[in-house]
């Protein structure tokens, strides 16, 4: 696995879009995440459809269309140097098909944040334009609305990337050891639900592998990491990251699964890392090589996460 195209970091001033790809957007935090964006002197712009609600299905922040549209106009808009999405929940993997990606593709590089159902749009963006993207907080979640440490990190990875090459979080080692390759991963739920679908790609061979999820019982978890490892997306891969396991069983039980089902794979493993749907989550770039040591809790970038 090689690392992907980074795109540029924010200045002052930048323009940036706020697009809602999944679930639908409370306007109140939605507001409210504007206004950190601004206090950043950012100039951010919200797409005609994210406060749109499915007319049947009310899980969906509008049309599969017009959120699809939202994301490929925001993206193929010469003014705009950053696509924030608003949140997760459900949604990508019905939209994801409908984007232009030669559109998108010839637009050329620019930032991409999101997590949790964003997943599907961060594989999409590495397989489909070999983009680095940044798996980190979304402008209208609470998490992000209510905690400086998940604002200030990925404040610090926009405007100034140098400041974060070395993310260190709390975390400990499951399975000791360093290991060294490229980032990616996300919610482990959303990364089984890819296999097998077009524009995906074949494993996370090379791979530093970061996994989260939320609201699962560790049955589902158990079936999700066995429906990788069965359709062999885990061979090669070359150290996991663990994140937050939020609204899951209790994490005792969370961990022992994950050890049993990752353990014998003969890399680190660290857990509690910090990422996902944790409060203060923090940004992990993904597409970016890197050295992740289980002992210390460390992910030491090679590169800054932007360019």
């Amino acid at each position: 696995m090689n690392p992907l195209i980074r795109p540029a970091r924010l200045a002052p001033g930048a323009r940036v879009a706020v697009v809602a790809p999944s679930g639908p957007i409370p306007e109140e935090r939605l507001q409210a995440g504007l206004d950190i964006l601004r206090g950043w002197d950012l100039d951010p712009v919200v797409a005609p459809h994210v406060l749109d609600r499915h007319p049947r299905f009310g899980y969906l922040a509008g049309t599969d269309a017009d959120r699809a549209r939202d994301l490929q106009e925001a993206w193929c808009d010469p003014s705009v140097s950053a696509v924030l999405c608003a949140r997760g929940g459900y949604g990508a993997l019905r939209m994801v098909e409908l984007l232009d990606w030669t559109a998108m593709r010839a637009a050329g590089p620019k930032v991409f944040v999101g997590y949790s159902d964003i997943t599907t749009l961060h594989e999409a963006f590495a397989a489909r334009l070999g983009l680095a993207t940044l798996h980190g907080p979304m402008t209208a979640a609470l998490d992000f609305l209510k905690n400086a440490r998940a604002q200030e990190h990925l404040r610090a990875t926009l405007f100034a990337p140098e400041q974060t090459r070395v993310i260190a979080t709390g975390g400990t080692a499951l399975v000791p050891g360093r290991a060294r390759g490229v980032t990616l991963g996300g919610c482990l739920s959303l990364l089984a639900a890819d296999i097998g679908a077009p524009g995906v790609r074949a494993s996370a061979r090379g791979g530093l592998l970061f996994l989260e999820d939320i609201g699962e019982e560790t049955y589902r978890l158990d079936r999700y990491v066995t429906q990788l490892a069965r359709a062999g997306w885990l061979e090669g891969v070359r150290g996991v990251a663990l994140g937050s396991w939020v609204d899951c069983d209790p994490y005792d039980t969370v961990r022992a699964m994950l050890l049993d089902r990752l353990g014998g794979r003969g890399v680190p493993i660290v857990e509690e890392f910090g990422f996902g749907h944790c409060d203060g989550a923090l940004t992990i770039p993904f597409g970016v090589a890197a050295e992740l040591d289980a002992d210390a809790a460390t992910l030491t970038l090679d590169v800054p996460a932007l360019a």
